[in-house]
């Protein structure tokens, strides 16, 4: 099923996308499909690059940290100390 959608845009604006819908001899409803559907695809990657980003800058950091083992007990015993609310 295919639903209509309406933007607003300024004349100028749309002077441009109907031009580069010519160049590409399109109209320009399938021109502007086809940067919404390129819109789409590049988002997704934007987001996952700037995760990808602060991951290693957090990797490249040092920091004390105790023995795997010692990290566990102190877990352990978190769980199991009483609460205190």
């Amino acid at each position: 099923m295919s639903k209509r959608l309406q933007v607003i845009v300024q004349d100028q604006e749309l002077a441009q996308i109907r031009q580069a819908a010519r160049r590409q001899r399109m109209t320009t409803a399938e021109w502007v499909r086809q940067a919404l559907r390129t819109a789409r695809r590049v988002e997704p990657r934007a987001g996952q690059r700037r995760k990808l980003d602060i991951v290693h800058a957090a990797a490249s950091h040092e920091f004390p940290a105790p023995d795997v083992d010692a990290m566990l007990e102190e877990i352990e015993s978190g769980y199991l100390a009483p609460s205190r609310t």
